[in-house]
């Protein structure tokens, strides 16, 4: 189905149809469709290609689906530096370059709820679909992106440094209760849990703060439960570890799972 070299990528939410996306070393992004071979509804389905981006011009690492609220949105982290953002709209694709996101290379990208935390008990609910994307690089940093109706782009809003290596894998908490939460795993054998806490700051309304976790073996990926509420950390040790927040504030394993 898709070139030699290709990653395996997400499926897009139901609402827009069968359709997923891969990426591969060539710097492509490839989406497809899924179409039954046959007019019976028992038949296998094969997947068409429906478009092809060539954004970039390295190896295209991860790829993330918007929430669906936001609209038909892929985030693309390449390992040229950008971060590309394709928008299904009016029947086309069209798309939105970030040039020298991590200069040393983007490594992951995960996309924020569609709400403002504490949304679900405000009094002025927000309305429009946020869009906001959290990214980590080989520069060891993690970066914030606000999405810009004005100008029509991603404006770096937050730069959240404490890794000494490469941050290897970001995931955006799905969460819209008090806080925000963001995992980032790091080739320096950690992983940082940061949290959001509002400020009387104009010029910097949001504050992060992290707990770090300690591990034995570089890691690879994070990812939280569909309720927000468990983070799952894997590393080069072959173990995968299952995390939650206990009254304190403080983040307990509850699970450790072995090869």
């Amino acid at each position: 189905m898709a070139p030699y070299g290709a990653y395996h990528g997400p499926q897009a939410h139901p609402k827009f149809g069968p359709i997923l996306a891969s990426s591969s070393y060539d710097g492509r992004v490839l989406i497809w469709r899924s179409t039954p071979t046959t007019s019976s509804s028992n038949s296998p389905s094969t997947f068409q290609k429906v478009f092809e981006s060539t954004l970039h011009t390295a190896s295209v690492n991860l790829l993330a689906w918007a929430p669906h609220e936001c609209g038909c949105l892929l985030a693309c982290a390449s390992s040229d530096g950008c971060i590309s953002v394709l928008e299904f709209q009016d029947g086309s694709w069209n798309h939105v370059v970030l040039k020298g996101a991590h200069g040393l290379g983007v490594n992951s990208v995960s996309w924020a709820p569609s709400a403002r935390p504490g949304s679900l008990v405000s009094a002025s609910p927000e309305k429009a679909a946020l869009r906001r994307i959290v990214s980590g690089g080989s520069d060891c940093l993690v970066k914030i992106w606000d999405w810009s109706p004005e100008h029509k782009t991603y404006h770096l809003t937050n730069t959240l440094t404490g890794h000494s290596d490469w941050v290897r894998d970001v995931s955006w908490s799905p969460t819209i209760l008090a806080k925000s939460y963001i995992a980032s795993a790091s080739q320096d054998k950690t992983v940082r849990i940061w949290t959001s806490s509002p400020t009387s700051d104009p010029s910097n309304p949001v504050e992060w703060k992290s707990i770090t976790l300690d591990f034995d073996a570089v890691l690879w990926r994070v990812s939280w439960s569909l309720s927000g509420n468990v983070l799952a950390v894997s590393g080069g040790d072959n173990k995968v570890s299952l995390w939650k927040e206990n009254l304190a504030g403080q983040w307990d394993c509850v699970k450790w799972i072995e090869e």
